[in-house]
């Protein structure tokens, strides 16, 4: 994982470069003290991994990451910064860092984000390469290979992140534990199917099916917003804000419910049940 630091503190950037190597947590292809230079070198470097101080001379970290975000789209943000401020924080967000380091560097601090960070990345690669793997195959033919018991072990997953963002007793979410069942006995992801596709399995009615799980879905949208407002760096809000739903409309419903637009987040069902999947796999 190559990785690059922009830090006008000399000081910060040999303490990451220490706790980098030592953890063995990736590998620094450059670094440098101010914004201009950074964004030329991280455009030409390519790195997957930018580690950005929010305040620097020239340019900060935030108009920094919005210009390489605009070109290179899949390098991911950490924000390094003493900075308190919640909507500073807020900007930062915006504008595509999804993780944050505090000042003073913590090395567990930083271990556990940069972990993290590497766990999304695993798991876009990895729903890339099934999705690419059966768009191959004729029609996603069934693989029964897992064991019952592994099947339950999965299920039971998807239960804990249900019930992580508030919506185990919502009325869709059997409805959704029935899909994410489905989707892990034939290993397939919901690129082979549409939604009403998916729902036809279990219902005749499949509209209304889906109905129900997008309101499940859209509650916990709610409930994580509410989160972000009370403490954007909850380690469940940074870790499903972006993994189940789009993190920009996470933060459209944040700004509905401080009252600054009328505009509500919206969902995307397939990102939702296909991250809800993998996550339960992971627990």
């Amino acid at each position: 994982m190559k990785m690059y630091i922009v830090e006008d503190d000399d000081n910060i950037i040999n303490i990451l470069e220490r706790i980098i190597e030592d953890k063995n947590l990736g590998q620094i292809v450059g670094k440098s003290n101010d914004g201009k230079k950074g964004l030329e070198e991280i455009l030409l470097l390519k790195p997957d991994i930018v580690l950005v101080d929010l305040l620097m001379p020239g340019m900060d970290g935030i108009s920094l990451t919005r210009k390489v975000k605009a070109l290179e789209p899949n390098i991911q943000y950490i924000m390094i910064s003493q900075v308190s401020s919640k909507d500073m924080i807020a900007k930062a967000y915006e504008s595509g860092i999804e993780y944050y380091i505090s000042k003073p560097i913590n090395a567990i601090e930083v271990e556990t984000v940069i972990k993290k960070v590497k766990e999304k990345m695993n798991m876009k690669q990895k729903l890339d390469t099934i999705q690419s793997l059966f768009s191959e195959e004729s029609n996603g033919h069934e693989i029964k290979s897992k064991e019952k018991e592994e099947i339950d072990n999965y299920i039971e997953g998807v239960k804990q992140v249900m019930r992580k963002i508030g919506v185990a007793g919502e009325v869709g979410s059997q409805d959704i534990i029935d899909i994410a069942k489905y989707l892990i006995e034939t290993n397939q992801t919901t690129s082979n199917f549409t939604i009403k596709e998916l729902c036809s399995r279990f219902t005749d009615n499949p509209k209304t099916m889906e109905q129900r799980i997008r309101r499940t879905a859209t509650v916990g949208l709610i409930n994580l917003a509410n989160i972000g407002i009370e403490d954007n760096i909850n380690e469940i809000f940074v870790e499903y804000s972006n993994g189940l739903y789009n993190f920009e409309q996470v933060k459209i419903e944040m700004d509905y419910i401080r009252g600054k637009t009328k505009k509500r987040g919206r969902v995307n069902i397939k990102k939702f049940l296909d991250g809800i999947v993998y996550y339960g796999k992971r627990l």
